[in-house]
This record gives C-alpha cells, sequence and structure tokens, in this order.
C-alpha cells in the first residue's frame, strides 16, 4: 500500500487532518471546563499522531513527505476551526448600543427568549440604549440579525463570558424559545 508515492501523501495529508482535527477539539474542550470530553478525545488524537508522524518518520528522506505532513497540519487547523463553529460551545455575551433609546429593542428581544439587561446612556452625540444580551454561541448568529432588524445602526461588541451564575433567562433557553426564534429566521432568509 506504501509504494504508491501518491496514496502515502494522501494517507499522509488525512492523517495529519485529522490528527490536528482532534487536537483543535481537545483544546476547545480543555477551555471549555469539558476535561472528560478532552481526555476522550485525545485518546484518538495520540494514536492518530504516532501513527501520521511514524508513516514521515520511517521516509524522512522523501521531502514530498515531510510538506504533506506540513500542508495536512495546516488543513487540519482550518478543519478545526469549522468543526468547533458547528458545535459553537458555551455562551456569548453581546453588548449593544442603540442611538435610539425610544426603540422598543429590549421588549422584541425578550419576546424571542433572550436574556437582557438595559439602561439608558449618555453618548458623544446624546442620549443612547445600551444593552446586555447572554445568549448560547449556536444562537449568535441569529441574535445579531435580529438585532440588525430591530436598529441597523446599533453598536455590537460580542465576548465568551469565562463564568455565568444565576439569572433568569436559563429558563428560556431551556424552554427553546431561543431556538425556534433562529430556526423561524433561518428559514425566512431561505
Amino acid at each position: 500500500m506504501f509504494e504508491n508515492p501518491l496514496l502515502l501523501i494522501a494517507i499522509i495529508l488525512a492523517v495529519n487532518i485529522v490528527y490536528v482535527s482532534f487536537l483543535t477539539l481537545r483544546m476547545i474542550f480543555t477551555l471549555k471546563g469539558r476535561r472528560y470530553m478532552a481526555a476522550f478525545v485525545s485518546m484518538f488524537e495520540i494514536v492518530t499522531y504516532i501513527y501520521g508522524l511514524g508513516i514521515v518518520l520511517e521516509r524522512l528522506g522523501q521531502i514530498e513527505n515531510v510538506i504533506a505532513y506540513a500542508i495536512g497540519y495546516g488543513l487540519g487547523v482550518i478543519v478545526g476551526m469549522k468543526i468547533e463553529e458547528k458545535l459553537a460551545l458555551g455562551y456569548i455575551t453581546v453588548n449593544v448600543i442603540s442611538s435610539d433609546p425610544d426603540i422598543d429593542f429590549t421588549r422584541r428581544l425578550r419576546e424571542k427568549g433572550y436574556g437582557v439587561t438595559s439602561w439608558y446612556a449618555y453618548g458623544m452625540e446624546g442620549d443612547r440604549l445600551a444593552m446586555q444580551i447572554l445568549t448560547p454561541r449556536k444562537y449568535e448568529l441569529a441574535l445579531y440579525e435580529t438585532i440588525r432588524t430591530i436598529d441597523p445602526k446599533a453598536f455590537i461588541i460580542a465576548y465568551e463570558p469565562k463564568q455565568i451564575h444565576g439569572g433568569f433567562w436559563v429558563k428560556s433557553v431551556k424552554k427553546g424559545k431561543i431556538r425556534e426564534d433562529a430556526e423561524k429566521q433561518q428559514q425566512e432568509a431561505l
């Protein structure tokens, strides 16, 4: 099987893409505090790593194998990031500042199931409505779209909170209100 140089390059590429994807997932699970999932993924990661590296080290004199290993590593980073985007683990906090404090922004977001804390603020050009919204990451894009439909000029900043405790919004997330609205928005976009 390893006599065909093109097949060998394809195997090295594939093995390294899989290895680095596992590596990326393990790091994400570790950072998100999911230690058992990280440990489980790491078992597959190390087996794949040893297998792929072994193939290259046995044929270290063939530069195409080393290049395939490097390209596979880079592609694995991209694939791992795409997988992470699809998993969308955790939550995001979105800070929104609307230039029109009279918009019924907070009520409309709450109707869609988002937990919103709002207050009036004063900016360079006058009164503003400031809001802080916490949502699961998988609904992040739907939230942005909702914000833009309410106020296309809204200023938006998003970040991942390190720790979350308390609050009423968890009930809405568990009831699936946000998910239903996000799915409805996706269907309307099609």
